[in-house]
């Protein structure tokens, strides 16, 4: 099977790869920008959670992709689809560094990754797990048309985060971009 790559009127979003690192590391490193999904993490942890998305790809047939800007080839961010074992469904989920933030990427990109999820892989139902407080999280899974459908635990070692899963199903994208 290819790769899959996406693109956009401003993005490509392609597989992860080890070109990536510093990217990924420098957004990691950025408390900030990791606030909400994880904490801020080492070069070495980057590597490993870069080795892991794309290793999904490979076990799972999906995973996030790396969002790339079309016009300098600066990586922006990670979005896309995402369940790992034990996670409360199927999740489009994002990441941009604040480099990026403010931009329109992560909703441009999301929108790929939906569409992505319900033509191509099939999915019935995305959800999107947003800690509460994550007020720019919100805002764009409101975006995109999905509503807070309740509070859900992740499964280890992020038991203890608080989030609610957002989300809608296929046939209620499907009808938002009027496919």
């Amino acid at each position: 099977m290819a790769e899959p790559i996406l693109f956009t009127d401003r993005l490509i979003l392609r597989l992860p790869e080890a070109s990536d690192l510093d990217g990924w590391a420098a957004m990691a490193a950025d408390a900030e920008a990791m606030r909400f999904i994880g904490g801020a993490k080492s070069r070495a942890e980057c590597w490993r959670d870069l080795c892991a998305m794309r290793g999904a790809w490979d076990i799972r047939g999906f995973a996030m992709f790396s969002v790339i800007e079309r016009d300098t080839g600066r990586w922006v961010g990670r979005i896309g689809p995402w369940e790992p074992e034990g996670w409360p469904g199927k999740e489009v989920g994002w990441g941009v560094s604040n480099d990026f933030a403010g931009k329109g990427y992560a909703h441009e990109a999301a929108v790929a990754c939906m569409d992505y999820a319900v033509d191509v892989l099939g999915w019935t139902h995305i959800i999107h797990s947003i800690d509460p407080e994550n007020v720019r999280s919100i805002a764009l899974a409101k975006r995109l048309g999905s509503t807070n459908g309740g509070r859900v635990t992740l499964p280890q070692p992020y038991e203890e985060s608080v989030v609610d899963a957002w989300g809608q199903s296929a046939d209620q994208w499907r009808a938002r971009r009027g496919v």
